[in-house]
């Protein structure tokens, strides 16, 4: 009986060692490396968006809103010559300012009762065409249309096809960033097992470089992190 105890204890002594050693090697750290991806690509633009403003003046409310009709057919004519459809544009109502209601201003410089600011938005993929007509869209000064080239009515340009083109490039930055991590894992005599922890990065789009606005950059930075064995 005393026997059988005393192998009883052992046994209970040796499991406990045997737990005990495994829950150490549970609980160490495993080491880790973590690498970052980059993937970027250099795009064309496929939508155009440009505000068409210009100022006139009258003394008479109807007289303006009657040169404002006339030049907005001018500005349709000239668009539509130029390759865009009626769906790529829309004739803003016009602004305009009674100029004798402001207090402040000096009566005696003032010509016109009336200023009004006529807009008409182009928004349209077709990026040549319009790019054309922004180039001969000096040509409307003769019809007495002087076109604003402040930076509110610049060419603005987007590219909205992101969806597109998002899985390719975040498998390519995850690749990038893969063979960053067997690199690492190569310089210190160990190898690259599991993902430990993964973030896909933000996607950034900005001009390819100045002067090529309808050029865009397209650009993200994955980061992942690998357990090393």
């Amino acid at each position: 009986m005393v026997k059988n105890y005393f192998f009883l204890s052992i046994a209970i002594v040796v499991a406990a060692v045997i737990l005990g050693f495994s829950a150490i090697v549970a609980t160490q750290p495993k080491a880790s490396v973590l690498v970052r991806g980059l993937a970027q690509r250099e795009v064309d633009a496929n939508l155009a968006i440009w505000r068409m403003s210009y100022s006139l003046g009258s003394n008479e409310l109807a007289a303006l809103q009657s040169e404002i009709n006339t030049k907005n057919a001018v500005i349709t004519e000239f668009l539509l010559a130029h390759g865009l459809s009626s769906d790529d544009f829309s004739v803003l109502p016009a602004s305009i300012t009674n100029t004798s209601l402001d207090m402040y201003s000096d009566k005696s410089r003032i010509s016109y009762t009336f200023i009004a600011t006529a807009t008409t938005l182009v928004r349209t993929s077709k990026i040549k065409e319009l790019q054309a007509a922004f180039k001969d869209s000096q040509t409307l000064i003769s019809s007495g249309i002087a076109i604003q080239q402040d930076f509110d009515n610049k060419i603005n340009y987007e590219f909205t096809a992101l969806n597109e083109i998002k899985p390719a490039m975040i498998e390519e930055a995850t690749k990038n960033a893969r063979e960053v991590a067997v690199k690492f894992a190569k310089d210190s005599n160990s190898q690259v097992g599991k993902i430990k922890n993964a973030s896909q990065g933000v996607f950034s789009i900005e001009n390819a470089s100045g002067g090529l606005e309808d050029k865009k950059r397209v650009r993200v930075v994955t980061q992942i992190e690998y357990f090393l064995k």
